[in-house]
């Protein structure tokens, strides 16, 4: 999964926007104003910071080498995931979803009224 595909990706999930709130390296993604996904654009390899459950977190980081605490980012709740490694797509998309979902679940009621309705 390249960059413009991992933006797509992203981009097609419900409620999602894009942005540069850090600096015009870091493209963030957001769910109703709430950070799922960020990826520096001149970074190399391809990686991704996404949220992850913290028991998953350690499994995943224990299973696959392309997989390690989040960089920058609260290392219990974030990972980052290298997209240039050998993961499958499947996973890559997982771990994406699992990061958007996380953040839905975590939205107040008010807001995923907001989403829901969109």
């Amino acid at each position: 999964m390249d960059i413009e595909t991992f933006r797509e990706y992203c981009l097609s999930k419900k409620g999602v926007t894009e942005g540069f709130p850090f600096d015009k390296s870091t493209l963030v993604f957001k769910v109703m104003g709430k950070m799922f996904a960020l990826t520096g654009l001149e970074k190399t390899p391809f990686s991704v910071n996404l949220k992850c459950d913290p028991d998953r977190a350690l499994e995943l980081r224990e299973s696959h080498p392309e997989v390690a605490p989040g960089y920058h980012m609260n290392k219990k709740h974030w990972n980052t995931v290298n997209f240039s490694g050998s993961l499958s797509t499947n996973l890559k998309q997982e771990l994406i979803d699992h990061s958007y979902d996380l953040i839905v679940n975590g939205l107040t009621k008010k807001l995923k009224q907001e989403l829901d309705n969109l």
